[in-house]
């Protein structure tokens, strides 16, 4: 599958977007499910582990955290009762200051999502809640987010 992801100032790396599609497209053939979690730590180079909606608190004191979206981060979505485990997404590119782009597994089950919208629609224009499009120019229910995690580990 040939696949050039939106580039944002900084890029998305292409060589971890293909091998976390290369791994998704493995497990799919052998009937195996894909997950957001290994497709997301493959896609960012983020090595967190666990359910995705963990992430949020284990990468405290561990990697960057932030509430605004930068290219490669990525979006940890809070735990709901629609989503109990929570659901993480890699920012391929930052549209706007309220709409970015994520490439995600398992949004639609078992498949990989590329250059997905999300809109924000915080009032506070801080990414807490989003809509995510469930088909092109379709933006779905509203989402709460914890925030980005980004790939600079932190120091001391």
């Amino acid at each position: 599958m040939a696949f050039m992801a939106p580039q944002g100032p900084q890029g998305l790396d292409q060589t971890l977007l293909s091998r976390a599609i290369s791994e998704a497209n493995s497990l799919r053939a052998t009937g195996r499910r894909v997950w957001c979690v290994p497709f997301a730590r493959n896609a960012s180079g983020i090595s967190l582990r666990g359910n995705a909606n963990t992430w949020w608190a284990q990468a405290r004191n561990v990697f960057d955290r932030g509430d605004q979206p930068r290219v490669g981060a990525v979006m940890a979505f809070s735990g709901t009762r629609r989503l109990p485990m929570g659901h993480i997404a890699v920012v391929s590119s930052v549209v706007s200051d309220r709409e970015i782009t994520v490439d995600h597994a398992n949004w639609i089950r078992n498949k990989v999502s590329l250059g997905m919208t999300v809109i924000d629609v915080s009032a506070g224009n801080d990414w807490s809640s989003v809509r995510v499009e469930t088909a092109p120019g379709k933006p779905g229910r509203v989402y709460p987010v914890d925030g980005f995690i980004f790939s600079d580990a932190r120091s001391g």
